[in-house]
């Protein structure tokens, strides 16, 4: 399993012939506006423009995965991505809640059930609820799924979506036992409000619930994330994680076998 990091929660997961976006934010940097106003410093989302990489990547997509994507969560699927799949007639696989919004987009759609296990092509695939919010703040959010993703011959794969460390997040870690644990660790606020995703004491708790793979995302490209890459990585090496807590730069790839856990798939 290659797992590239494109920008913010913007990932390409590549196993035997299938290459899956998700959560395509695929703007150029500083084309959506800034999504804090009471600070003194206005900036235009996103931060950061894609990597030089990223045409050749997208050529090679075959599927595109959405965790959530209604109430303006542009940074999960914005116009141009939304644009881009469309074109290229790429299959979208989503949660039964976003199919009509989807479908409406022009979009090819393959609904996912939230209440069981789903087929995912040689595996399957099973929806976790994420919790983007509390209070005032999560009334105004799309909460959306993550998913947990079972391959045979592939490491298994837990990718959070937007959400701060609930129960469901642990109860999924200790049922599911996921290789690979993808979480988003910007610690996103708005103007009003605590955090809507994991900052860096979730993140690191995350470190401390599994004994296996993380991997952080959701950073410095999006004007409501303070938590910096160096930050997390100077908590991750005082806590000698360097080995298992990956934080990928935009651009990046990350390869995983199954050997390295100890399983078959």
């Amino acid at each position: 399993m290659k797992i590239t990091q494109l920008r913010n929660a913007t990932i390409v997961i590549q196993f035997n012939q299938q290459v899956i976006l998700v959560d395509p934010m695929l703007a150029p940097q500083g084309s959506i506006p800034p999504l804090k106003y009471l600070t003194l410093q206005h900036r235009k989302n996103p931060l950061v423009a894609l990597p030089k990489e990223c045409d050749a990547i997208l050529e090679k997509v075959t599927h595109c995965l959405i965790t959530h994507c209604q109430k303006g969560h542009f940074d999960h699927l914005d116009r141009v991505g939304i644009t881009w799949l469309r074109e290229k007639a790429i299959p979208v696989y989503c949660p039964v809640d976003d199919v009509a919004y989807l479908e409406k987009k022009g979009l090819k759609v393959i609904p996912l059930s939230t209440e069981a296990s789903n087929p995912f092509f040689s595996g399957s695939i099973d929806l976790i609820p994420c919790l983007h919010g509390r209070g005032l703040v999560g009334k105004m959010m799309a909460h959306g799924y993550g998913y947990v993703i079972n391959i045979p011959n592939e490491p298994s794969l837990y990718l959070a979506g937007d959400t701060l460390l609930t129960d469901d997040v642990r109860h999924c870690i200790a049922h599911h036992n996921p290789d690979i644990t993808l979480i988003p660790a910007g610690g996103a606020n708005m103007d009003i409000g605590g955090d809507i995703i994991m900052g860096l004491e979730d993140a690191i708790s995350m470190g401390e619930i599994t004994d296996k793979v993380v991997v952080a995302n959701h950073l410095e490209a999006l004007d409501h994330c303070p938590v910096q890459r160096d930050e997390l990585q100077h908590a991750i090496h005082i806590r000698q994680w360097d080995d298992r807590y990956h934080i990928p730069a935009d651009g990046e790839t990350l390869e995983f076998e199954t050997q390295q856990f100890g399983t078959t798939g």
